[in-house]
Protein backbone atom coordinates (compact mmCIF):
# COMPACT_ATOMS: atom_id res chain seq x y z
CA UNK A 1 0.00 0.00 0.00
CA UNK A 2 1.43 3.54 -1.43
CA UNK A 3 1.83 6.35 1.41
CA UNK A 4 0.83 3.51 4.52
CA UNK A 5 2.25 4.86 7.86
CA UNK A 6 1.03 2.01 9.91
CA UNK A 7 -0.18 -1.69 9.26
CA UNK A 8 -2.59 -3.53 11.38
CA UNK A 9 -1.69 -6.76 11.37
CA UNK A 10 -4.11 -9.24 13.10
CA UNK A 11 -2.80 -12.91 13.38
CA UNK A 12 -5.55 -15.61 12.45
CA UNK A 13 -5.59 -19.20 13.17
CA UNK A 14 -9.51 -21.22 12.53
CA UNK A 15 -10.53 -17.77 13.72
CA UNK A 16 -13.63 -17.20 11.19
CA UNK A 17 -16.04 -16.54 13.52
CA UNK A 18 -13.85 -14.03 15.77
CA UNK A 19 -13.02 -12.16 12.41
CA UNK A 20 -16.65 -11.87 11.42
CA UNK A 21 -17.43 -10.54 15.10
CA UNK A 22 -14.65 -8.16 15.33
CA UNK A 23 -12.93 -7.49 12.26
CA UNK A 24 -15.70 -5.06 10.27
CA UNK A 25 -14.52 -2.58 13.25
CA UNK A 26 -10.96 -2.27 12.68
CA UNK A 27 -11.76 -2.32 9.24
CA UNK A 28 -14.33 0.37 9.66
CA UNK A 29 -12.06 2.74 11.57
CA UNK A 30 -9.00 2.06 9.95
CA UNK A 31 -7.83 5.56 8.80
CA UNK A 32 -6.35 6.60 5.38
CA UNK A 33 -2.61 6.43 6.64
CA UNK A 34 -3.07 2.48 7.69
CA UNK A 35 -3.52 -0.59 5.86
CA UNK A 36 -5.65 -3.74 7.73
CA UNK A 37 -3.57 -7.06 7.03
CA UNK A 38 -4.28 -10.84 8.41
CA UNK A 39 -1.83 -12.82 8.39
CA UNK A 40 -3.50 -16.71 8.46
CA UNK A 41 -1.77 -19.00 10.42
CA UNK A 42 -2.40 -22.15 8.27
CA UNK A 43 -6.43 -22.33 9.16
CA UNK A 44 -8.20 -25.40 8.35
CA UNK A 45 -11.67 -23.60 8.64
CA UNK A 46 -13.36 -21.25 6.32
CA UNK A 47 -11.34 -18.11 7.40
CA UNK A 48 -9.50 -17.60 3.90
CA UNK A 49 -13.25 -17.86 1.61
CA UNK A 50 -14.46 -15.13 4.71
CA UNK A 51 -11.60 -13.04 4.21
CA UNK A 52 -12.13 -13.24 0.20
CA UNK A 53 -15.91 -12.81 0.26
CA UNK A 54 -16.77 -10.39 2.99
CA UNK A 55 -13.18 -8.31 3.36
CA UNK A 56 -11.52 -8.02 0.03
CA UNK A 57 -9.41 -4.77 1.18
CA UNK A 58 -7.83 -6.66 3.60
CA UNK A 59 -4.44 -7.52 3.16
CA UNK A 60 -3.77 -11.48 3.20
CA UNK A 61 -0.51 -12.68 3.95
CA UNK A 62 -0.56 -16.80 4.02
CA UNK A 63 1.51 -19.57 5.92
CA UNK A 64 1.75 -22.64 5.32
CA UNK A 65 1.27 -24.02 8.97
CA UNK A 66 0.24 -22.71 12.50
CA UNK A 67 3.71 -20.94 13.31
CA UNK A 68 2.60 -19.86 16.63
CA UNK A 69 2.08 -16.55 18.29
CA UNK A 70 5.41 -15.10 18.35
CA UNK A 71 6.70 -16.95 14.58
CA UNK A 72 3.66 -15.84 13.15
CA UNK A 73 3.67 -12.01 14.03
CA UNK A 74 7.85 -12.25 13.35
CA UNK A 75 6.63 -13.39 9.77
CA UNK A 76 4.13 -11.22 9.17
CA UNK A 77 6.29 -8.37 10.15
CA UNK A 78 8.89 -9.36 7.50
CA UNK A 79 6.17 -8.24 5.24
CA UNK A 80 5.58 -4.92 6.77
CA UNK A 81 7.03 -1.86 4.60
CA UNK A 82 4.83 0.67 6.90
CA UNK A 83 6.72 3.16 9.67
CA UNK A 84 4.85 1.20 12.01
CA UNK A 85 3.26 -1.99 12.99
CA UNK A 86 0.05 -2.71 15.33
CA UNK A 87 0.16 -6.38 16.58
CA UNK A 88 -3.65 -6.74 17.24
CA UNK A 89 -5.14 -9.93 18.71
CA UNK A 90 -8.16 -11.55 16.22
CA UNK A 91 -10.63 -10.79 19.42
CA UNK A 92 -10.06 -7.31 19.72
CA UNK A 93 -13.01 -4.53 18.84
CA UNK A 94 -11.37 -1.02 18.44
CA UNK A 95 -13.47 2.81 18.75
CA UNK A 96 -13.74 5.17 16.34
CA UNK A 97 -10.46 7.33 16.51
CA UNK A 98 -8.80 4.53 18.52
CA UNK A 99 -5.26 4.59 16.11
CA UNK A 100 -4.91 8.19 15.79
CA UNK A 101 -3.83 9.17 18.99
CA UNK A 102 -1.25 6.58 19.27
CA UNK A 103 0.40 6.70 15.86
CA UNK A 104 0.61 10.70 16.33
CA UNK A 105 2.40 10.24 20.02
CA UNK A 106 5.07 8.22 18.14
CA UNK A 107 5.49 10.72 15.65
CA UNK A 108 6.03 12.96 18.38
CA UNK A 109 8.02 11.06 20.41
CA UNK A 110 11.48 9.38 18.71
CA UNK A 111 12.34 7.63 22.10
CA UNK A 112 9.46 5.88 22.46
CA UNK A 113 9.43 2.32 20.68
CA UNK A 114 5.93 1.01 21.83
CA UNK A 115 2.58 1.86 22.63
CA UNK A 116 -0.77 0.45 23.57
CA UNK A 117 -4.29 1.94 24.22
CA UNK A 118 -6.22 1.20 27.26
CA UNK A 119 -8.21 -2.55 26.95
CA UNK A 120 -11.38 -3.17 28.53
CA UNK A 121 -13.39 -6.31 28.85
CA UNK A 122 -15.54 -6.85 25.61
CA UNK A 123 -17.82 -8.91 27.83
CA UNK A 124 -18.43 -5.86 30.41
CA UNK A 125 -19.41 -3.33 27.42
CA UNK A 126 -22.59 -3.57 27.69
CA UNK A 127 -22.31 -0.73 30.60
CA UNK A 128 -20.83 1.27 29.00
CA UNK A 129 -24.20 1.71 27.07
CA UNK A 130 -25.54 2.51 30.36
CA UNK A 131 -23.09 4.81 31.48
CA UNK A 132 -21.68 2.81 33.77
CA UNK A 133 -17.86 1.85 34.49
CA UNK A 134 -16.59 -1.05 33.02
CA UNK A 135 -13.49 -3.81 33.97
CA UNK A 136 -10.06 -3.71 32.49
CA UNK A 137 -8.95 -6.93 30.64
CA UNK A 138 -6.96 -8.82 32.09
CA UNK A 139 -3.70 -9.15 29.24
CA UNK A 140 -2.88 -5.25 29.22
CA UNK A 141 -5.57 -3.14 31.41
CA UNK A 142 -4.12 0.30 31.59
CA UNK A 143 -0.08 -0.91 30.94
CA UNK A 144 1.45 -3.63 32.34
CA UNK A 145 4.14 -3.84 34.93
CA UNK A 146 6.87 -6.52 36.04
CA UNK A 147 7.63 -7.42 39.84
CA UNK A 148 11.42 -8.30 40.31
CA UNK A 149 10.82 -11.61 40.50
CA UNK A 150 9.08 -11.47 37.11
CA UNK A 151 5.40 -11.60 37.98
CA UNK A 152 3.10 -9.66 35.95
CA UNK A 153 0.67 -7.14 36.88
CA UNK A 154 -1.03 -3.83 35.24
CA UNK A 155 -2.72 -0.93 36.10
CA UNK A 156 -5.82 -2.26 36.55
CA UNK A 157 -5.40 -5.74 37.39
CA UNK A 158 -3.08 -7.23 39.90
CA UNK A 159 -3.11 -11.27 39.95
CA UNK A 160 -7.09 -12.03 39.10
CA UNK A 161 -8.79 -8.83 40.51
CA UNK A 162 -9.75 -6.53 38.12
CA UNK A 163 -10.23 -2.99 38.74
CA UNK A 164 -13.60 -0.92 37.16
CA UNK A 165 -12.14 1.75 34.90
CA UNK A 166 -13.51 4.92 36.66
CA UNK A 167 -11.09 7.22 34.91
CA UNK A 168 -8.23 6.10 37.36
CA UNK A 169 -5.75 6.10 34.92
CA UNK A 170 -6.64 8.50 32.12
CA UNK A 171 -2.68 9.53 31.79
CA UNK A 172 -0.09 8.63 29.83
CA UNK A 173 2.28 6.32 31.72
CA UNK A 174 5.40 4.77 31.48
CA UNK A 175 5.14 1.00 31.93
CA UNK A 176 7.34 -2.38 31.52
CA UNK A 177 5.50 -4.16 28.86
CA UNK A 178 2.55 -3.50 26.69
CA UNK A 179 0.18 -6.08 25.86
CA UNK A 180 0.57 -8.52 22.48
CA UNK A 181 -3.11 -7.75 22.51
CA UNK A 182 -2.66 -4.16 20.62
CA UNK A 183 0.98 -3.18 20.95
CA UNK A 184 1.99 -0.57 18.31
CA UNK A 185 5.93 -0.88 17.81
CA UNK A 186 8.31 1.01 15.09
CA UNK A 187 8.58 -1.79 12.52
CA UNK A 188 12.28 -1.17 12.26
CA UNK A 189 12.94 -1.52 15.59
CA UNK A 190 10.84 -4.56 16.16
CA UNK A 191 13.11 -6.13 13.38
CA UNK A 192 16.60 -4.50 14.95
CA UNK A 193 16.00 -6.22 18.08
CA UNK A 194 15.09 -9.62 16.78
CA UNK A 195 10.89 -9.30 17.45
CA UNK A 196 9.17 -11.91 18.99
CA UNK A 197 11.02 -14.79 20.35
CA UNK A 198 9.58 -17.76 18.31
CA UNK A 199 10.28 -20.65 21.06
CA UNK A 200 7.97 -18.77 23.34
CA UNK A 201 4.97 -19.84 20.94
CA UNK A 202 2.46 -18.01 22.69
CA UNK A 203 2.12 -16.38 25.59
CA UNK A 204 4.83 -13.80 28.09
CA UNK A 205 6.53 -13.35 24.88
CA UNK A 206 5.48 -9.56 24.26
CA UNK A 207 7.06 -9.15 28.15
CA UNK A 208 10.22 -10.48 27.18
CA UNK A 209 9.95 -8.08 23.89
CA UNK A 210 9.39 -5.21 25.81
CA UNK A 211 12.27 -6.20 28.27
CA UNK A 212 14.50 -5.85 25.55
CA UNK A 213 13.16 -2.51 24.59
CA UNK A 214 13.35 -1.17 27.90
CA UNK A 215 16.51 -2.56 28.89
CA UNK A 216 18.24 -1.19 25.23
CA UNK A 217 17.14 2.35 26.72
CA UNK A 218 13.66 2.67 24.75
CA UNK A 219 10.77 3.62 26.47
CA UNK A 220 7.49 2.33 26.41
CA UNK A 221 3.66 3.91 27.04
CA UNK A 222 -0.16 2.90 27.81
CA UNK A 223 -2.08 5.94 26.22
CA UNK A 224 -5.66 5.82 27.72
CA UNK A 225 -6.79 8.16 25.25
CA UNK A 226 -6.99 5.14 22.71
CA UNK A 227 -9.80 2.19 23.95
CA UNK A 228 -9.89 -0.97 22.71
CA UNK A 229 -12.34 -3.78 23.94
CA UNK A 230 -11.00 -7.19 24.09
CA UNK A 231 -12.57 -10.84 24.51
CA UNK A 232 -9.75 -12.44 25.81
CA UNK A 233 -9.26 -16.05 26.51
CA UNK A 234 -10.04 -16.64 22.54
CA UNK A 235 -7.32 -19.11 21.75
CA UNK A 236 -7.09 -20.85 25.41
CA UNK A 237 -9.32 -20.79 28.25
CA UNK A 238 -7.59 -18.81 31.12
CA UNK A 239 -7.49 -22.39 33.26
CA UNK A 240 -6.58 -24.05 30.42
CA UNK A 241 -3.28 -26.51 31.35
CA UNK A 242 -1.61 -25.97 28.18
CA UNK A 243 -1.52 -21.97 29.00
CA UNK A 244 -1.02 -22.56 32.63
CA UNK A 245 2.48 -25.09 30.84
CA UNK A 246 3.53 -21.70 28.44
CA UNK A 247 2.86 -18.94 31.61
CA UNK A 248 5.23 -20.49 33.49
CA UNK A 249 7.85 -21.98 31.49
CA UNK A 250 8.26 -19.14 29.30
CA UNK A 251 8.52 -16.59 32.54
CA UNK A 252 11.24 -18.87 33.53
CA UNK A 253 12.62 -18.51 29.97
CA UNK A 254 12.41 -14.94 29.78
CA UNK A 255 14.06 -14.26 33.95
CA UNK A 256 17.11 -16.30 31.88
CA UNK A 257 17.42 -14.41 29.05
CA UNK A 258 17.51 -10.86 30.62
CA UNK A 259 18.20 -10.65 34.22
CA UNK A 260 21.62 -9.48 34.92
CA UNK A 261 23.75 -12.12 36.65
CA UNK A 262 23.64 -11.06 40.14
CA UNK A 263 20.10 -11.24 40.06
CA UNK A 264 19.93 -14.81 38.27
CA UNK A 265 21.84 -16.28 41.03
CA UNK A 266 19.13 -15.59 43.52
CA UNK A 267 15.90 -14.61 42.19
CA UNK A 268 15.87 -18.48 39.90
CA UNK A 269 15.99 -20.59 42.91
CA UNK A 270 13.33 -18.47 44.59
CA UNK A 271 11.20 -18.79 41.61
CA UNK A 272 11.62 -22.75 42.32
CA UNK A 273 10.28 -22.73 45.26
CA UNK A 274 7.21 -20.18 44.39
CA UNK A 275 6.34 -22.74 41.34
CA UNK A 276 6.31 -25.44 43.57
CA UNK A 277 3.79 -23.69 45.71
CA UNK A 278 1.84 -22.86 42.98
CA UNK A 279 1.60 -26.55 41.70
CA UNK A 280 0.91 -27.82 45.05
CA UNK A 281 -2.22 -25.15 45.17
CA UNK A 282 -3.08 -26.13 41.46
CA UNK A 283 -3.17 -29.90 43.31
CA UNK A 284 -5.11 -28.75 46.34
CA UNK A 285 -8.22 -27.08 44.05
CA UNK A 286 -8.24 -30.53 42.43
CA UNK A 287 -6.58 -29.01 39.22
CA UNK A 288 -4.05 -31.96 38.87
CA UNK A 289 -3.47 -31.10 35.09
CA UNK A 290 -2.65 -27.55 35.88
CA UNK A 291 -0.14 -28.88 38.65
CA UNK A 292 1.38 -31.14 36.17
CA UNK A 293 2.50 -28.73 33.66
CA UNK A 294 3.75 -26.36 36.40
CA UNK A 295 5.99 -29.58 36.98
CA UNK A 296 6.66 -30.30 33.00
CA UNK A 297 7.47 -26.73 32.65
CA UNK A 298 9.98 -26.29 34.92
CA UNK A 299 11.60 -29.72 33.49
CA UNK A 300 11.45 -28.20 29.72
CA UNK A 301 12.94 -24.28 31.01
CA UNK A 302 15.94 -26.40 32.16
CA UNK A 303 16.09 -28.40 28.42
CA UNK A 304 15.46 -25.31 26.93
CA UNK A 305 18.78 -23.15 29.01
CA UNK A 306 21.37 -24.16 26.66
CA UNK A 307 18.98 -22.86 23.75
CA UNK A 308 18.84 -19.55 24.91
CA UNK A 309 22.33 -19.03 26.13
CA UNK A 310 23.41 -17.20 23.30
CA UNK A 311 20.26 -14.87 23.35
CA UNK A 312 20.99 -13.80 26.96
CA UNK A 313 24.23 -13.20 26.01
CA UNK A 314 23.66 -10.48 23.38
CA UNK A 315 20.52 -9.25 25.58
CA UNK A 316 23.22 -8.78 28.40
CA UNK A 317 25.66 -7.17 26.06
CA UNK A 318 23.54 -4.43 24.43
CA UNK A 319 22.03 -3.54 27.72
CA UNK A 320 21.70 0.05 28.20
CA UNK A 321 19.90 -0.34 31.47
CA UNK A 322 20.13 -3.44 33.26
CA UNK A 323 17.35 -2.44 35.54
CA UNK A 324 14.40 -0.46 34.31
CA UNK A 325 12.48 2.03 36.67
CA UNK A 326 9.59 0.66 35.90
CA UNK A 327 10.04 -2.67 37.37
CA UNK A 328 8.09 -2.91 40.21
CA UNK A 329 8.34 -3.57 43.79
CA UNK A 330 9.97 -6.72 45.25
CA UNK A 331 6.94 -8.86 44.90
CA UNK A 332 3.69 -8.28 43.85
CA UNK A 333 2.86 -11.67 45.53
CA UNK A 334 3.33 -9.94 48.93
CA UNK A 335 1.39 -6.76 48.21
CA UNK A 336 -1.59 -9.16 47.21
CA UNK A 337 -1.87 -11.92 49.16
CA UNK A 338 -0.54 -10.82 52.48
CA UNK A 339 -0.51 -7.28 52.55
CA UNK A 340 -4.15 -7.27 50.72
CA UNK A 341 -3.17 -4.69 48.10
CA UNK A 342 -6.21 -5.14 45.25
CA UNK A 343 -5.63 -1.93 43.36
CA UNK A 344 -2.74 -0.61 41.47
CA UNK A 345 -2.79 2.98 43.30
CA UNK A 346 -2.17 0.81 46.77
CA UNK A 347 1.22 -0.47 45.16
CA UNK A 348 2.31 3.01 44.02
Amino acid sequence: MQNCKCSIIILNWNGAEMMRRYLPSVVNYCPEFAEVVVADNGSTDNSLDLLREKFPNVRVIAFDKNYGFAEGYNRALEEAECEYSVLLNSDVEVTAGWLEPLVRYMDEHPDVAAVQPKVLAHYDKVKKQNGEPVLFEHAGAAGGYIDRLGYPYCRGRIMGQLELDNGQYESPERIFWATGACLLTRTAIYKEIGGLDADFFAHMEEIDFCWRLNSRGYKLLCLPESTVYHLGGGALPYESPRKTYLNFRNCLLMLYKNLPTKSLYWIMPLRCCLDYVAALQFAIKGQGANAREVIHARIDYHKMRKLMADRRKTNLKKSKNAKPETIGPFSILVHFYLLGHKHFSQLH
